[in-house]
């Protein structure tokens, strides 16, 4: 009976979330008129902290109704390795060396593309550093993406239509670009092995679904925008200009430190072992340095293990919503729920219903990763995106109303695709 009440608790206190993360904007603009309160508005208009406060509300009523030994428990029992390694990739991936070479990768192939270097460039951006994710992980290219398209694009003040169709289009192209290898995505991740699929099965059935539809996303975005980005208002940031640049042998090493935490994605104590090396040796060659982005990482981290702690009670009834539908209702069921709930949650309660179909499993996942850019709850990276690029738009906050309608366009193709 306990259970039974904790459930339906946890069910309220994930909607309160939800509706809270929509209501951000208006505590934001009641925080920027000061007061007495200013300080808790400002803490309730920060996306991040959103399901880190309820999930510890929910921690808080769990102590009341079951005692203290069944709420750790339940706390214990969580999996708080995604969270802590989309912490770890952040901080890393955002480090100047590592923006350095990939600035200069995104230069590089933004050359040889027949078109104006400011349109190139943006597609770039768009649409390489998504499908990029497939190999370093959507996390980290979704940091890495978003510091880019902040430091070159957004950092004017205005063009809000241009920030939230480039919003847009980035969540959902980062959502859908990590599902050409079977490790990269938190929604294939949680049910490949379930599934018996590889990274051949994944490029084959997913992936040049999801390249096709990111190029015309991409492709489409720079059109739409063609006039904001040749009007010579907008470019690259050349703060950097006055900085000596940063030596092959550090970036080298920022490179290893990269890569050794992507290969060890499942393993929190060596990924995050790795972390802290890596802080140590960042603080030692500082000059070389910009500040890392601890702070951002922790809220972003903060959010999805609120996001674990309350999306862990929800398979009473996710579960059997999801074995009730037929493969297409719940392709579009899938991208739906997932505006609501984390898309690698959805997906693993998928993966424990019981005599599916590989027709059902991959409407599951597709439609999962589909609806990914919705919102920013919909894909674990979503938050890390929010974190970089809120402080450029009004009030310092991102209105979830306009980012899902910017990101309904690319949805809508991700979907044809997908279906095909």
């Amino acid at each position: 009976m306990a259970t039974s009440f904790i459930e339906y608790l946890a069910t309220a206190l994930f909607a309160l979330a939800v509706i809270h993360t929509f209501s951000v904007p208006v505590f934001a603009r009641m925080a920027n008129k000061g007061g007495p309160h200013a300080g808790l508005w400002h803490l309730l208009s920060e996306v991040e902290a959103v399901f880190g406060v309820w999930a510890a509300v929910l921690v808080a009523f769990m102590v009341v109704f079951v005692g203290v030994g069944d709420a750790v428990a339940y706390v214990e029992s969580a999996n708080f390795t995604e969270p802590a390694f989309v912490f770890a990739i952040m901080v890393v991936a955002a480090s100047r060396p590592i923006i350095a070479v990939v600035n200069m990768l995104v230069k590089l192939l933004a050359g040889l593309l027949p078109m104006r270097r400011e349109l190139s460039m943006y597609f770039v951006i768009l649409a390489f550093v998504p499908l990029a994710g497939s190999f370093i992980t959507e996390p980290a290219a979704m940091t890495l993406a978003a510091l880019l398209l902040r430091d070159a694009y957004f950092r004017r003040h205005g063009q809000e239509g241009f920030k939230y169709l480039t919003l847009g289009v980035l969540f959902v192209n980062i959502s859908i670009g990590g599902v050409l290898t079977a490790y990269a995505a938190p929604p294939v991740l949680m049910v490949a092995n379930t599934f018996g699929w590889d990274s051949a099965y994944m490029a084959t059935h997913f992936g040049w679904r999801a390249a096709l539809a990111v190029l015309i996303s991409a492709g489409a975005a720079t059109i739409l925008c063609r006039n904001y980005l040749l009007d010579g208002t907008i470019g690259v940031a050349s703060a950097e200009k006055d900085r000596a640049p940063v030596p092959p042998i550090v970036i080298a090493i920022h490179i290893a430190f990269l890569v050794a935490i992507v290969l060890s994605a499942h393993h929190m104590p060596i990924f995050m072992g790795l972390l802290l090396l890596f802080v140590g040796y960042a603080y030692a060659y500082r000059h070389h340095q910009n500040p890392l982005m601890i702070r951002e990482g922790l809220m972003v981290g903060f959010f999805l293990a609120g996001l674990v702690v309350l999306g862990g009670l929800q398979k009473w009834w996710l579960q059997d919503l999801l074995g009730g539908l037929s493969p297409t209702v719940l392709f579009w069921g899938s991208a739906m729920l997932t505006a609501i709930t984390d898309n690698a949650a959805l997906t693993y309660l998928g993966s424990l219903v019981e005599g599916t179909s590989e027709t059902w499993r991959y409407m599951l996942v597709a439609g999962a990763v589909t609806g990914g850019g919705l919102t920013v709850i919909a894909n674990a990276p979503n938050p890390a995106g929010f974190a970089i690029l809120k402080n450029t738009f009004p009030d310092g906050a991102i209105s979830p109303l306009k980012l899902l309608a910017a990101a309904a366009p690319p949805t809508l193709i991700a979907a044809v695709l997908f279906l095909l």
